[in-house]
């Protein structure tokens, strides 16, 4: 690929191999190369709550998982025939209060608990446009299509979204301290709020994590990425604003050069040639030549088993 621009990065001092443990929050970057780790089938768990664009809806969900405080039904409201949690995302919605209570209690402990076992921990931030519940006065992760008449919409500064982020580590800290967090801004634009708007809303964020970088914090720069080196819009979706394929796939080649470990390199070799082999159709199932090719997959996967058993295709 011909680039006008290459940004340079250097390869991390704690990469990532098949023993670390991945929590992966936040918008378009966690989602589409988390796609890609599990692709490769690192140990991950992504966005227990779905996607969450701001740091505070970050902040809140790791704030409740460290101090165990628990969802309760009054914590959840109706809007068209669903039960929802301003601090959720829709995904989590539910038809159902006791269901939709309880599946956000087993996000809350299932992200408590990887709090404290995660080696490295990848936070990308959306939007520094955050919205305000005019009844509670609290800032929601998402509006659930309610009326927008029941919000105000607010900037955070960069100091604001500093604070947040430190607190967000301290938090982490209190559980493992031992954690590598990995900050990055989403390459999606929010141009719902102005072009003007968005590029302001980035700026705060990229900003505001350049102030807390030290040692065990880390920048990856996937929005300078998509804005510099892919400065082309054949590297969009149809709706020219998120990523495409040939977008995401070249972001996650950066990623892995900086931050997953040359010992990890032949075993994602081994597990996209399983991977492949999965999606395999033949014509005759039950022909030799299948049967063989079937019988080379599984003696891949009990190499790649024996050598780490928690990975399953």
């Amino acid at each position: 690929m011909n680039l006008l621009t290459k940004i340079p990065l250097s390869k991390s001092k704690n990469p990532i191999d098949y023993s670390s443990q991945l929590l992966l929050l936040g918008s378009c970057f966690s989602e589409n190369i988390g796609a890609k780790l599990e692709y490769y089938k690192f140990q991950r768990l992504q966005n227990p709550f779905g996607i969450l664009f701001h740091p505070l809806a970050i902040e809140k969900l790791i704030q409740k998982s460290v101090n165990q405080e628990l969802f309760i039904e009054a914590d959840v409201f109706n809007a068209n025939e669903q039960w929802h949690s301003f601090d959720a995302h829709s995904c989590m919605s539910n038809p159902s209060k006791e269901k939709i209570t309880i599946d956000l209690n087993e996000a809350l402990n299932s992200t408590a608990a990887q709090l404290k076992n995660a080696s490295h921990i990848i936070i990308t931030l959306g939007t520094a446009w955050v919205y305000r519940n005019t009844s509670s006065n609290q800032v929601v992760a998402n509006c659930h299509k309610v009326a927008q008449s029941n919000f105000t919409k607010e900037l955070l500064s960069v100091d604001e979204v500093a604070e947040s982020l430190k607190r967000i580590i301290a938090l982490v800290q209190s559980v493992n301290p031992s954690a590598h967090f990995i900050f990055t801004v989403s390459p999606v634009r929010h141009l719902k709020d102005g072009f003007v708007e968005n590029q302001l809303s980035k700026s705060h964020l990229i900003s505001a994590i350049h102030k807390v970088l030290e040692n065990k914090i880390s920048y990856f720069p996937s929005y300078e990425l998509m804005m510099d080196e892919l400065r082309d819009y054949r590297f969009y979706a149809k709706d020219m604003i998120h990523p495409n394929e040939v977008a995401i796939d070249y972001i996650w080649e950066r990623f892995v050069e900086v931050w997953i470990a040359p010992s990890a390199y032949l075993t994602m070799e081994k597990v996209q040639k399983i991977q492949r082999g999965l999606l395999h159709r033949p014509f005759n199932e039950k022909s030799e030549q299948h049967q063989k090719f079937l019988l080379k997959l599984n003696v891949l996967k009990s190499e790649i088993h024996k050598e780490y058993p928690d990975l399953i295709f």
